[in-house]
């Protein structure tokens, strides 16, 4: 996927804020959400990129965002920040296992009224190593209503790589 295509995946007139905002990317690989959510945060605004093996650096950032490179394991590891106003997960969620003992986790990490982007393939078909705990979107939808989220809001899909499934964003509040 190309960044333009990654840009208008997420796509949403909620993602704009008239506020500086601190974000966390969740499994952030190359960097290509990290660059695609900063075109819809204004200058000042920070994102947190974390992976197990992040990238040296992270291109096609908007200018005046800051992105903080770091190195964790954002399942296993525990967070070094707090008091976020989102996070972005694209195509990460599917390595969590235990997901609502991770949602404990991101509600203590997440402003009231925060905001989680989700990017996923979907399915719920696994595929060993690559997607081992598939969340379709109709299985996002039931798992975030039973943890308590009221708005959750498909935004685009994109047609995958693989063939398998479409990849879709979805925009998921409290």
């Amino acid at each position: 996927m190309e960044l333009n295509d990654a840009i208008q995946l997420i796509q949403n007139d909620q993602l704009s804020s008239s506020q500086i905002t601190q974000w966390a990317d969740l499994g952030c690989g190359s960097g290509l959400f990290t660059a695609a959510l900063s075109h819809f945060l204004l200058p000042g605004s920070t994102i947190h990129a974390i992976d197990y093996r992040p990238p040296a650096s992270i291109k096609s950032v908007k200018a005046g965002v800051n992105v903080k490179i770091e190195e964790a394991d954002f399942v296993n590891d525990p967070f070094f920040f707090n008091d976020l106003d989102g996070f972005v997960m694209a195509n990460a969620l599917h390595y969590v296992k235990d997901r609502p003992n991770f949602m404990r986790k991101i509600n203590f990490a997440l402003k009231p009224g925060g905001s989680l982007l989700i990017v996923e393939y979907d399915t719920d078909q696994p595929v060993p190593t690559w997607v081992p705990y598939p969340l379709s979107y109709k299985s996002l939808q039931q798992f975030f209503e039973s943890q308590g989220y009221t708005r959750i809001t498909k935004l685009q899909t994109h047609p995958s790589l693989y063939g398998r499934a479409n990849i879709y964003a979805a925009l998921i509040h409290r």
